[in-house]
């Protein structure tokens, strides 16, 4: 699969590292609107050609696909001119906050013919796998945790700003989503709460998702709070503990039985985006579907907007002195 980059963000620098690792994937190309952004990030990263706007990169014959890591407001709009000028897209997470866009985008992948996806990384290594297969171990499944934070101390900074659909819960809390999702099936009623920070954005928020089966998770996240990345799960007889969910640099579960007794389960060490990009080519070979397609990302934009209006229209509750 010949991969072009559209946009220079830092984040392509994990993304082609993981492409080195991944079977048949090759980065071909970098687009930016800005000629020496693009030539030299396709120097650093040992890209062969830089292109100087957006359109050029789709026009370029040897791209077939294209990594869409603009900011999230753009998401939609370059996937579905990618998808119109016939490649493939693998689009950052998440490809949107508004489902109506989200459809909107699949729409233009089935018109086309061409495979969109998107990039939740973490789903694709075996540590997410190998938790799905451990959940029988704890019993029945009653309450989920997930935390995802970090310092961002850089003004400015895209995730600060609300006209181009920044935030936590859009930069790091849909992850947590993501994962609740993945382990409970399909939310039937949230509940958020947000600070604001920015322009307006949520730097901090906490929600509360209920599942079918009483399942509860609690998630939270944050651009003003100390790095945390944890994922929990516990059942009637036992629970399942990752230090390391969403990045899996050090992959590892431990699984906590009723009895005090604490087993702890390797993971084979391998790069997530690695993992992401061999599903998404195999997608694009025909080979299988991607392994999450339009019904995950719609579902995941339906949670973040029930979130999001759920955060905007309750007031906290004064306690009583």
């Amino acid at each position: 699969m010949r991969l072009g980059l559209l946009s220079t963000a830092r984040i392509n620098e994990q993304l082609v590292a993981g492409a080195r690792q991944a079977r048949g994937v090759e980065v071909v190309a970098i687009g930016s609107r800005d000629r020496a952004r693009a030539e030299a990030q396709a120097q650093a990263l040992g890209v062969p050609r830089a292109h100087d706007s957006y359109e050029a990169l789709l026009a370029d014959p040897d791209v077939e696909a294209v990594y869409v890591a603009l900011p999230n407001s753009l998401h939609v709009e370059w996937s579905v001119r990618a998808l119109q000028a016939g490649c493939h897209v693998l689009c950052e997470k998440p490809l949107s906050r508004r489902p109506d866009d989200v459809a909107r985008a699949f729409d233009a992948a089935e018109r086309a013919g061409v495979v969109l996806a998107e990039a939740f990384m973490w789903r694709h290594h075996p540590q997410a796998r190998r938790l799905l297969e451990l959940r029988e171990e704890i019993g029945e499944l009653r309450l989920i945790r997930a935390s995802f934070s970090f310092l961002l101390e850089r003004q400015g900074d895209v995730r600060l700003q609300s006209t181009l659909d920044g935030g936590a819960l859009m930069d790091v809390g849909c992850y947590c989503v993501s994962a609740a999702r993945l382990l409970a099936g399909e939310p039937v009623a949230v509940s958020a709460q947000r600070v604001q920070g920015g322009d307006g954005v949520d730097v901090r928020l906490t929600g509360l998702l209920r599942f079918p089966g009483d399942v509860l998770a609690t998630i939270d996240c944050g651009l003003d709070l100390a790095a945390r990345d944890e994922l929990e799960l516990t059942g009637t007889r036992g629970v399942l503990w990752l230090d390391d969910p969403w990045h899996a640099r050090s992959p590892a579960i431990e699984l906590r039985r009723a009895d005090g007794s604490v087993e702890p389960i390797a993971v084979e060490p391998l790069n997530p985006y690695a993992c992401e990009l061999e599903d998404f080519a195999a997608a694009v070979a025909g080979e299988r579907p991607p392994r999450y397609g339009r019904e995950d990302a719609l579902a995941q934009a339906r949670a973040i907007a029930a979130l999001y209006a759920s955060a905007e229209a309750n007031e906290p509750t004064e306690a009583e002195p």
